[in-house]
């Protein structure tokens, strides 16, 4: 009996595999086609990018609007399914395929593109800090032996270690699990300063209790590339995203887009950014491609 129970085990593993492998053979489109709806992946706290606001918890910013959009052309009949998503949680649950299209604000690099694949280019953030208006800090080197407040599953962990490193300063950072948590750090006192991408921060500052009382200062210790992100192996999605967002750049929709969440003003407090496209930006609307973050770290 033991015997026949072992082997009936076994069937249904081998079984649940080889349905998980036809559903990956099938790819993303057909998956959407035979369910009826997409799952977006989005962030709760990452403005202007993706974040939630509002009792019904409604997901906004530029990376999900830009993904409604290209949603709306490939699979027009699709039923969106909004999944909120952690920096931590988004590469696997994105590489086993319960989120078919990941928009928050996730950079670009060579390790994650050995877990997904991404889209071409759509914005380029610049890690910076974030401090209170009268701290007087200026430079990461103020910072030495100081509290420092960043997120965890962030590039801006590694890159902070690395200017450490590199410049013999101690940062001790403690790590909050979003940007809200790691900003209450800053606001609190916790910490002197808040480490994460320009665009992030400046969300982050629009919407606190007081935006006059902190300010972005600092090098920027790295130009990264941001873009929307799903499952690797499956090229019919890739280039029916990609061919969307390359039409929408030249005909300039993703400008338009970008001014209404970086230069205007964005909810829920009704406050702009103005935060205007970087030359670099400029340039890759006008040449897209989707050149991981070591080829900008080479540059």
């Amino acid at each position: 009996m033991r015997f026949v129970l072992a082997h009936v085990a076994m069937a249904c593993v081998v079984a649940a595999t080889g349905a998980a492998h036809a559903q990956e053979a099938a790819g993303t489109l057909d998956k959407i086609q035979s369910t009826g709806k997409v799952v977006m992946g989005v962030r709760e706290s990452s403005a202007p990018m993706a974040y939630a606001f509002g009792t019904k918890q409604k997901y906004v910013g530029y990376h999900v609007e830009l993904c409604e959009k290209v949603l709306a052309q490939i699979v027009p009949k699709a039923k969106i399914e909004y999944m909120a998503l952690t920096s931590q949680n988004t590469m696997p649950l994105v590489q086993n395929g319960t989120v078919d299209i990941g928009c928050g604000p996730t950079t670009n690099n060579l390790a994650r593109q050995k877990q997904v694949a991404f889209a071409v280019t759509t914005y380029v953030s610049q890690v910076r800090m974030a401090v209170r208006a009268d701290s007087g800090i200026t430079s990461f080197k103020q910072l030495d032996g100081k509290p420092v407040a960043a997120s965890a599953g962030t590039t801006a962990v590694q890159l902070l270690r690395k200017y450490g490193r590199d410049n013999g300063v101690n940062l001790p950072t403690s790590l909050g699990k979003d940007h809200f948590e790691s900003f209450l750090m800053l606001e609190s006192g916790r910490a002197d300063a808040f480490v994460l991408d320009d665009n992030l921060l400046a969300g982050v500052i629009a919407n606190s209790k007081n935006p006059a009382g902190f300010k972005i200062v600092g090098e920027v210790l790295g130009s990264e590339p941001i873009a929307i992100l799903f499952r690797r192996d499956d090229p019919a999605f890739k280039k029916a995203v990609d061919d969307v967002l390359v039409g929408m750049m030249a005909s300039g929709e993703v400008a338009k887009i970008y001014d209404k969440w970086f230069v205007q003003p964005i909810p829920p407090k009704n406050a702009p950014l103005n935060l205007p496209m970087s030359d670099l930006l400029k340039q890759l609307l006008q040449k897209p491609n989707d050149k991981p973050l070591e080829s900008y770290a080479q540059q």
